[in-house]
């Protein structure tokens, strides 16, 4: 009996049924999720750029009779999301976690 006992205390944690929701989950899972996203981000602000450049050269190439304005604009649009993804991580990396904006805790 003892043993059947233990094994449903460790199976189900009485303890963590104290807890409210949001305290149950831990805090590392919100930086998980934040880097995830900050990931996301990146890639997003890096393809955005590129496509809609790459999109307008292609029209202006049909539009002019030209072969090189989808390669110019690609490569602007490359600069461009190289651009948005540095003042990202400069952001990101100048924020100090657990600073308040005024620099006050």
């Amino acid at each position: 009996m003892l043993a059947l006992d233990f094994l449903v205390n460790f199976i189900y944690n009485k303890e963590m049924d104290k807890k409210p929701p949001y305290e149950r989950k831990n805090k590392q899972d919100k930086s998980v999720y934040r880097a995830l996203v900050l990931i996301m981000q990146f890639g997003i602000n890096m393809l955005v750029p590129i496509g809609i450049m790459s999109w307008l050269g292609i029209l202006l190439d049909r539009k002019l009779g030209t072969s090189f304005c989808m390669v110019l604009f690609f490569f602007i649009g490359a600069i461009a999301g190289f651009q948005n993804i540095w003042r990202m991580a400069k952001a990101v990396y100048e924020d100090k976690p657990g600073e308040k904006e005024d620099g006050k805790q």
